[in-house]
């Protein structure tokens, strides 16, 4: 929600202009776009001191370009909470401010200073603007009004809102050529100070949200304070109210508090980040300043305590970035997207898989019987390349043909969960060709993105250290883009150990513990399961391994511990969609205990039919799948795990 205007500006120093060159390629030749540029700038020190306090911190290079990103947040949000409209109208406004960005991506121009500014950024700096369509979509749903059942709901809500701005301002540093590296094992770091940001924001922006009946706090919180809900809305200072706002002002103070956030970090990120952390550190002694005011009117930090943090900043990020080569934009280009989707619509442009070369088509598995994960070990490249005299090189790029496969069988069968083992922790001791040609093929893969058009959800897991940098950006780029789509997720695995993820896991809660935010005492499994990387990921149901071998090799053992085993003898590169569907028609028969006594069995049993597959042995038979049309698979040996 929109702050209100700070009428003390935050800057300590005068601005510096960067030299007429350099800000003729970053704003553009013509006066309507510099003028657009200019008003960008005027709309982010009007509405956030803050922001643009940090943004004057950044190298003059990327200055204009993030006044344009701000100034749109600002727009759409300013849309969204305009007071006296209803919200209906409120929310038709933020769909029309976005289907008139996507026809200004189009035309490359716009009549919207905002827009024009914003249409010139993302070509100049090659900006996908397809991310931000979660959170355009999100502000057009908050003009209705928001309410939160728990914690969790409100970080969701914050990462749709914030997070794909945020990186869009990463990729300009990327592009800048001083990369915003952040370190992934440090993940839970960055999405607490996302958190400790937005509560700040919420809580600065108390008095302006109740006076439009909105109270951005999640019922649990509310729920530990009795009475204070009701004495909020109706704008009463009370007992209750103190402590709920003490007690969040010193969440919102850990939450911000990351000193190793920043660490391996370019310089001047770091100070970036640093001193965001700092102001809002000031931003929250002034909340707890304010007692009854809170409700009045928005705190704001004195400007003694912003000099205090922004007099050295300024000097250690000038020193920073003058010590760091950067690249200026050539001419402008049309934007990576040319049809950003209109918030009311989700992916309309996705397309559904290819069907099978031989036209085979999924068999029909009750909903009751169908797998909700399948995780898939896939072994054999390497052996599958040997047997034909090819290196091991060979082998990985033939695997990508059967990682393919999967994917479209699927979504042809309806699985919402795929998780692809690509790279062990331990297959670093393999030769470093074939670790570097098999990181090749994995980059290639993301590069060329056969997947770019349908209705999968990518995500990676796994340790950033020793994979290459542009390897790293390829999957937090893929995740950013297609975090909204809501068909198969599928998380593939790279530099990934199952021990070592618990281990991380058991140290990020420590630290939580530590801070405060666990009890260590009333720590549960679903506790454990809240730290993991990924904390939506569901437990495994069928875990499917290639290539002859019958272990699980430090796969998802805490996702797992409950997953049906199923081991056949082909290698990967052998493998299509159909013996995906046969494994899921194996697991549809067995009988899942989960340590009880099973109640008798109602659904019937799938039929199969004995015949033989054109890519078996002679002497080896395959399973038939019953429904609309035969679908094949080789046979391979099962393992149940014992109840």
């Amino acid at each position: 929600m929109t702050s209100p205007p700070d009428p003390a500006a935050l800057d300590t120093a005068p601005y510096t202009r960067p030299d007429r060159a350099t800000t003729r390629a970053v704003t553009g030749e013509g006066p309507a776009l510099r003028a657009a540029y200019r008003l960008c700038r005027r709309i982010t020190r009007r509405h956030d001191p803050a922001i643009y306090a940090l943004v004057q911190l950044m190298p003059a290079v990327l200055r204009p370009a993030c006044w344009a990103l701000w100034a749109a947040v600002t727009a759409l949000d300013d849309l969204a909470d305009e007071p006296d409209v209803a919200p209906a109208e409120r929310a038709a406004r933020v769909e029309a401010w976005t289907r008139a960005l996507e026809h200004d991506l189009v035309a490359g121009t716009s009549t919207d200073p905002v827009r024009h500014a914003l249409v010139d950024t993302a070509g100049r700096w090659r900006l996908d603007l397809t991310s931000l369509q979660g959170a355009m979509a999100q502000t057009r749903q908050d003009a209705h009004g928001l309410r939160f059942a728990d914690w969790a709901a409100w970080r969701a809500w914050c990462n749709k809102e914030v997070v794909p701005w945020v990186e869009q301002a990463r990729h300009l540093f990327e592009q800048a050529g001083a990369p915003m590296t952040l370190r992934l094992d440090r993940q839970a770091d960055y999405e607490r100070f996302v958190d400790g940001a937005q509560l700040t924001d919420v809580l600065t922006d108390l008095s302006t949200d109740l006076a439009q009946g909105l109270l951005l706090l999640p019922q649990e919180a509310l729920e530990s304070f009795p009475g204070a809900e009701t004495d909020l809305l109706q704008g009463r200072w009370s007992p209750p109210v103190a402590a709920l706002i003490t007690e969040l002002t010193a969440l919102a103070r850990r939450r911000v508090t990351r000193p190793a956030m920043t660490r391996g970090m370019h310089p001047g990120a770091a100070i970036v980040l640093d001193t965001a952390a700092s102001l809002l550190r000031a931003q929250l002694d002034a909340i707890d300043a304010a007692g009854p005011i809170l409700l009045q009117r928005a705190p704001r930090a004195s400007l003694l305590a912003r000099v205090r943090v922004l007099s050295p900043a300024r000097l250690r990020s000038t020193l920073a970035w003058r010590l760091t080569p950067l690249t200026v934009p050539g001419p402008r280009r049309p934007a990576v997207t040319a049809n950003l989707p209109s918030p009311a619509v989700d992916d309309s442009g996705l397309q559904p898989p290819p069907p099978h070369l031989s036209g085979a088509r999924p068999p029909q598995i009750p909903a009751s019987r169908m797998p909700a994960h399948v995780a898939i070990i896939m072994d054999g490249n390497g052996r599958w390349a040997e047997q034909r005299g090819l290196s091991r090189s060979e082998g990985h790029r033939a695997g990508t043909a059967a990682v393919q496969e999967m994917i479209h069988g699927a979504l042809e069968i309806g699985l919402r969960h795929l998780t692809l083992y690509a790279l062990s922790t331990e297959n670093w001791k393999r030769s470093p060709e074939e670790i570097s040609e098999l990181l090749a093929t994995l980059r290639r893969e993301l590069a060329e993105n056969p997947f770019r058009d349908l209705d999968v959800r990518q995500r990676w897991s796994g340790r950033p250290e020793r994979l290459p940098q542009d390897l790293v950006h390829l999957l937090r780029h893929e995740e950013a883009r297609t975090r909204d789509r809501t068909g198969l997720t599928l998380t593939v695995c790279i530099n990934y150990g199952g021990r070592d993820e618990i281990v991380r896991t058991a140290a990020t809660l420590a630290q939580a513990a530590r801070d405060g935010d666990v009890e260590p005492h009333l720590l549960g499994e679903d506790d454990f399961t809240r730290y993991l990387p990924l904390p939506d990921m569901p437990d495994v149901d069928l875990l499917w391994r290639t290539g002859n071998e019958q272990r699980t090799s430090n796969f998802l053992p805490w996702h797992a511990a409950y997953a049906e085993l199923h081991f056949t003898p082909g290698h990967w590169p052998d493998m299509d969609r159909r013996d995906l569907w046969q494994a899921i028609t194996e697991y549809s028969r067995r009988q899942r205990r989960h340590g009880a006594v099973p109640a008798p069995s109602t659904t019937p049993e799938i039929p199969r039919t004995v015949h033989s597959h054109p890519n078996c042995p002679p002497d080896t038979d395959a399973v038939k799948l019953s429904g609309p049309s035969p679908s094949c698979s080789r046979t391979g040996v099962s393992a149940r795990t014992q109840r």
